[in-house]
C-alpha cells in the first residue's frame, strides 16, 4: 500500500532524514519507534507533504505521491493525526467533526459519517454538543482519531497517540486502534513512545535511529530482540 524508499528530509539547511525505508501493506498496523530525535515524527510530515524530501521516493497505492501537497495526499486515501494540540478546544465533538470532512460537499454526507463513528465512539453521542476543551485527555484523543477517519481514509498516521495520558487510558487508544483495524481493514503507521504498547498491537515494526531504518520485523519480534529489550523497554522482558 505505502513504500518509501530512501527518504531523504528535514526543515530548511537542516537534514533529518538520510534514508530511511518502510513499506506497509493493506491491513496492516505498522509501528515506528527510536530514541528522540530519530525523525519518527519527520517520517509523518514527509510522507503527508509537509515537508518536501531531498531525495527518495513515496508511493502510494501504486501511485508516486512523492511531491503532493497535503491536501492532495488526503484526497488519495492519507489521513494524519498530530501528536497533540490539534483539537479545536472551544468546539464540540460535533464541529470537530465536521472540520475533519470538510473535502466532503454533501452536507447529509458529513452527517452520516458523524453517525457512524458515534456507532464506533459510543460517548459522542451524549457529548455530541459539548466543547471538548470539557473532555478528558483520553476522549480528546478519540476525537481527533475520529475526525481523522471523516475522509475514510486507507491509511491512517498517528504521531504520539498516547502522549501524556495515563497507562489505563493508553492501552484503551490501543485497544480501539485494534478494533478499528480488525474491524474495518484500515492500516496504520503509528509513531510511539510507549515501545512495548505499541509492539504488541503492531503486525510490524521498525527502528529509527539517526534518520536511518536500522531494523524491521514484526511486532512480536521485536518485543523479544535483544537490541531492543535493552534499548526501549526497560533492559529485560516482562511478564
Amino acid at each position: 500500500m505505502l513504500e518509501i524508499k530512501q527518504i531523504h528530509s528535514g526543515y530548511g539547511n537542516f537534514q533529518v532524514l538520510f534514508g530511511v525505508d518502510i513499506k506497509i501493506e493493506k491491513g496492516e498496523i505498522v509501528a515506528m519507534i527510536g530514541p528522540n530525535g530519530a525523525g519518527k515524527s519527520t517520517v509523518l510530515r514527509t510522507i503527508f507533504g509537509f515537508l518536501k524530501p531531498i531525495k527518495g521516493s513515496i508511493t502510494f497505492q501504486g501511485k508516486d505521491i512523492t511531491n503532493f501537497n497535503p491536501i492532495d495526499v488526503l484526497k488519495d486515501g492519507i489521513s494524519y493525526v498530530l501528536q497533540r494540540h490539534s483539537i479545536f478546544p472551544t468546539m464540540t465533538i460535533k464541529e470537530n467533526l465536521e472540520m475533519g470532512g470538510f473535502l466532503i460537499n454533501d452536507e447529509e454526507e458529513v452527517n452520516r459519517k458523524i453517525q457512524a463513528l458515534s456507532e464506533m465512539f459510543p460517548f459522542f453521542k451524549e457529548r455530541y454538543n459539548q466543547p471538548t476543551s470539557k473532555l478528558s485527555g483520553g476522549q480528546r484523543r478519540m476525537v481527533e482519531i475520529a475526525r481523522g477517519l471523516m475522509l475514510d481514509p486507507k491509511l491512517l498516521m498517528l504521531d504520539e497517540p498516547t502522549l501524556g495520558l495515563a497507562p489505563k487510558i493508553q492501552k484503551l487508544i490501543f485497544n480501539k486502534i485494534h478494533e478499528i483495524n480488525k474491524e474495518h481493514g484500515l492500516s496504520f503507521l503509528i509513531v510511539e513512545q510507549n515501545a512495548r504498547l505499541v509492539l504488541e498491537h503492531s503486525h510490524r515494526a521498525y527502528v529509527l535511529e539517526n534518520g536511518k531504518t536500522i531494523m524491521e520485523g514484526s511486532g512480536k519480534e521485536m518485543l523479544h530482540d535483544p537490541r531492543v529489550v535493552k534499548a526501549y523497554l526497560g533492559g529485560g522482558e516482562k511478564s
